[in-house]
């Protein structure tokens, strides 16, 4: 318990100051940090090392770039691997934590996040899939998510002075941008991740927990209503209702110069003009519109929480370098760099000058996340609810009958194998 109280100050200290607690007390320890590809900009990386250094004089950082491609095989191993030579922190999807918070494999840090990490004003969207029961064991660490980029220009031709705040401006001011050619919107048919957004916003969910047995529950009034808005939303352009967001990439899609909006993380927007240079100054965004104009749609929150392993023999020292990157001084310095949403509502202002960031920004303080299910993997493995989406695009079937049908297959999915 002492031990635990005395790294638990040097969490609290963990920027200003060094902490000499670790075993040994002599010389410095290495904490292997396993992140993702892209996740931070290499200048951001060696700025962070230097200083976490400078102000923990007993540590020494060892950060190793990860793909996301096979990434899962390889964390699972590493969290089962007790040699002492795995990683003692690693950056895994939000949606991920379950998968592998699983047998117990890795450390619980609700008191830290309690205490010191300011755990009530994370982002829903990142914070929930960390948690299991009462435990912490994801740690926001940024957020990035859906907004719709628009042409100025098309909006301005359309005599539409500002972006729609609700549903149905959204819906009148798409129509009237369907007009001469140009698609109002490009939306693919099983683009299921901003379909789960409508259903959100409807009070629906994806599938549901009933004690340990969970229920797909696309049939529901709430979610078939969000279905319905997204029928009518994809039907104002002309994207393939048998294909994702990816068949084909939508960013050549809008390069293409017939399209007024899409929906995408802002990032897009410059592979968007690396295509299509005609277009540099002329893109825009705001948040996907929500039911009423007080409150922005829900959209699904994606982005990285950091772990601890149990098997660490580091976890003081991995635990400060946690407590240090999540941060406020350092998440908000990531998301300017990288045009992240910061991982609590309380460091909006820090991309308050980007403006996609900023519309980023407004998403996700009502955003969610998929199902917190280790099981959800196995539902996208094999997707019923993007099939669900193209019998009721492309053949008119009825939409209540195909969500029964979709949601049985999600129940099965989610159901713990026998035995």
């Amino acid at each position: 318990m002492r031990r635990r109280l005395l790294a638990l100050s040097c969490v609290t200290a963990s920027l200003v100051s060094a902490c000499s607690v670790l075993p040994g007390g002599h010389g410095r320890h290495t904490v292997t940090v396993w992140l993702m590809k892209d996740s931070a900009s290499p200048d951001f990386l060696r700025r962070f090392t230097k200083d976490f250094e400078r102000t923990h004089k007993d540590l020494r950082l060892d950060i190793r770039i990860q793909d996301w491609s096979g990434i899962v095989p390889k964390v699972r191993k590493a969290l089962q691997d007790d040699s002492g030579d795995g990683p003692d922190v690693i950056e895994v999807g939000n949606t991920q934590v379950p998968l592998y918070a699983e047998g117990g494999r890795l450390a619980d840090l609700t008191l830290e996040a309690v205490r010191y990490w300011d755990k009530d004003k994370w982002l829903p969207g990142l914070a929930a899939p960390g948690k299991d029961g009462n435990s912490q064991y994801g740690i926001p660490w940024y957020a990035a998510n859906r907004v719709v980029i628009y042409r100025k220009d098309l909006f301005a031709q359309a005599g539409i002075t500002r972006p729609p705040r609700t549903r149905e401006e959204w819906l009148t001011d798409t129509e009237r941008l369907n007009s001469g050619g140009n698609q109002g919107i490009y939306l693919a048919g099983q683009d299921w991740y901003t379909l789960a957004g409508f259903i959100w916003d409807e009070g629906g969910d994806l599938a549901r927990a009933k004690g340990y047995d969970w229920r797909g529950t696309l049939d529901t009034p709430a979610a078939l209503r969000g279905m319905d808005f997204y029928r009518r939303l994809q039907a104002l352009g002309r994207g393939p209702v048998a294909a994702d967001e990816q068949h084909p990439p939508q960013a050549g899609v809008f390069a293409g110069g017939e399209v007024a909006q899409i929906i995408a993380v802002p990032g897009l927007a410059t592979s968007i003009v690396r295509q299509n240079p005609g277009l540099k100054g002329q893109l825009g965004f705001f948040p996907v519109p929500g039911r009423s104009a007080a409150r922005p749609g829900t959209v699904l929150t994606g982005g990285s929480d950091l772990v601890v392993p149990r098997n660490t023999e580091d976890q003081f020292a991995a635990t400060a370098v946690v407590g240090a990157l999540t941060g406020a001084k350092w998440d908000t310095e990531l998301a300017r760099t990288m045009n992240y949403v910061p991982n609590k509502t309380t460091l909006a202002g820090a991309v308050a000058g980007e403006e996609g960031a900023a519309a980023m920004v407004a998403g996700a303080a009502h955003g969610r996340a998929t199902p917190i299910t280790p099981q959800w993997a196995d539902v996208e493995a094999d997707n019923p609810i993007k099939d669900y989406m193209t019998r009721v695009l492309m053949t008119g079937a009825d939409p209540a009958t195909e969500a029964r049908r979709a949601s049985r297959r999600i129940t099965e999915a989610l159901s713990p194998p026998l035995g």
